[in-house]
Parts: structure tokens; sequence; C-alpha cells
């Protein structure tokens, strides 16, 4: 794929996110099959916004459930960039209108206390990087119309990234079961997704370990301080004006968005 396909779709892409018009699918430029010219199209965007003054807080995994790597025809997870201005704070009212076709999912976010750049690690150097443990929301989002997307479409897209919100009781790894912890997510009172840690890739350390192994071979290694969003423990679910999301993951209490009315 050329510079110059590449730098266009990503111009695409940026221009949606910045107008609120949709896009068509990237897929239809580079295909399904060049992940590296999606991932370089993501890179462009990364960049331009690090440019703008927007700051690098960590990065969220994406595509963790094997039922949604089937639906989109792949066999690993993907990645994206989180910035701080994609936080809400808990409990808070956010803005619908900055929002693109929003869906809430229910994870558990991990905070690093060291850095992580030897691509040579396993589980229990993940849990001994790993500080401690929130709950969170993800809120995804896609750029292009009708979430019409496929592998190559998400991961250019920032792995449809949107913004998230984590909760404010920091547990420690040794005081969790991430495997076999509960998972409820409710709109407007209504329970709409449930799951556990399970669900996530088995665990959502591995999942982190994941993450952790692929950023250090691209030679963008995981910070102490960086958030991970470590991946869905189950269905996402549409979220409309008005509408307020709270999830609660046992061992690690709740939290909770608000979206304005339009």
């Amino acid at each position: 794929m050329s510079t110059n396909k590449i730098t266009e779709i990503a111009d695409r892409l940026f221009k949606a996110s910045q107008t609120g018009d949709y896009c068509e699918p990237i897929r239809n430029v580079i295909g399904i099959e060049d992940i590296e010219a999606a991932y370089a199209t993501q890179d462009i965007n990364t960049e331009k916004r690090r440019k703008s003054g927007a700051r690098i807080v960590g990065s969220k995994i994406g595509l963790t459930s094997v039922v949604v790597q089937k639906q989109l025809g792949v066999d690993q997870p993907d990645f994206g960039v989180l910035f701080d201005d994609m936080e809400i704070e808990n409990g808070s009212e956010m803005d619908f209108n900055l929002l693109m076709q929003p869906k809430a999912e229910a994870e558990i976010a991990f905070v690093l206390k060291k850095d992580i750049s030897n691509t040579q690690i396993g589980a229990a150097d993940i849990i001994s990087a790993i500080d401690y443990a929130l709950v969170s929301i993800e809120i995804v989002g896609s750029r292009i119309a009708n979430w019409d997307i496929k592998i190559t479409d998400t991961i250019a897209d920032n792995a449809s990234a949107s913004h998230f919100v984590l909760g404010h009781k920091p547990v420690k790894l040794e005081n969790l079961d991430l495997i076999g912890c509960e998972m409820e997510m409710f709109v407007n009172g209504e329970k709409v997704s449930e799951g556990k840690g399970a669900a996530c890739m088995g665990s959502p350390i591995n999942a982190s370990l994941w993450l952790a192994k692929t950023m250090a071979k691209l030679g963008r290694p995981l910070k102490a301080g960086d958030v991970i969003l470590s991946g869905a423990l189950g269905p996402m679910a549409k979220v409309n004006p008005g509408d307020e999301v709270v999830t609660k993951i046992s061992g690690l209490g709740s939290v909770s968005v608000k979206f304005s009315d339009l």
C-alpha cells in the first residue's frame, strides 16, 4: 500500500472525527488483509492528535471475544490508543453530541507501575508490572457509517475507540479473581450485559500480555502509569441520548456515566 493511499484514508477518518460526517469503509481502499496498512493509518492520526496537544495515557485492547474475532475473520485482538481527553469522570454526564454511534462495554482496567520493554515476558511479568485494577466502561464509536466494519476498518479507526470511564476503587491483583469475577452492566436500570473475567481471552491478564508483547515488538513499550483497557467481559450495548450506564464487577465496585439529551 502506497504512502499516499494510507495518508488519504487517514485524512478521511480524521475529517469524519472532526465533522461528525461518517465515511465509507476503509477496506474499500486497503482490503481486509493488509493489517500493516491499517495500523499505519492509525499511527498517522495518533501522531496528528499528539502534535495537536493530546497526551497518550494508555492503550485499549479490542476483539478479545472469540465470537467477535470470527465475525471479523481474525484470530487475534487489536489495539488502539487512549488519549487524556477521552476520559470521562466517573458519575458525570457526557455530551452525547460529541459521540459517533456510541456503544458501551464493561471492562477491567489496569494501571501499570513499571515499564514493560521486553518481548520475552510471561504472565508473571505482566502481573508484577500492574499496580492495580479498576472497573471501567469503554465507550466505543465508529467514524465509519453504520458500523460497517471488518478488521482493517476498526484498526485504522483506532480500534473504534471513543471514550472511557474509570472507577474509583483501585484494587491489588492479589485481592481479585480475575477469571471468575462477575460483571453486570445496566442501562437505565435494566441489565443489558453480563459476563465473567474468563470472557476476555480466558483472563484479562492474557489480553494484557498480548498487548505488552505486541507493543514491545513495535518499539512502543507500555510505560509506568499507562492505563490498559483489557477488553469486554460481555456483549456491548448501544447507548442513546439521556441514558445512564452503570457497570458492576465483583471485587471492583461500580462505575457510571450519563449521556446528555440532544
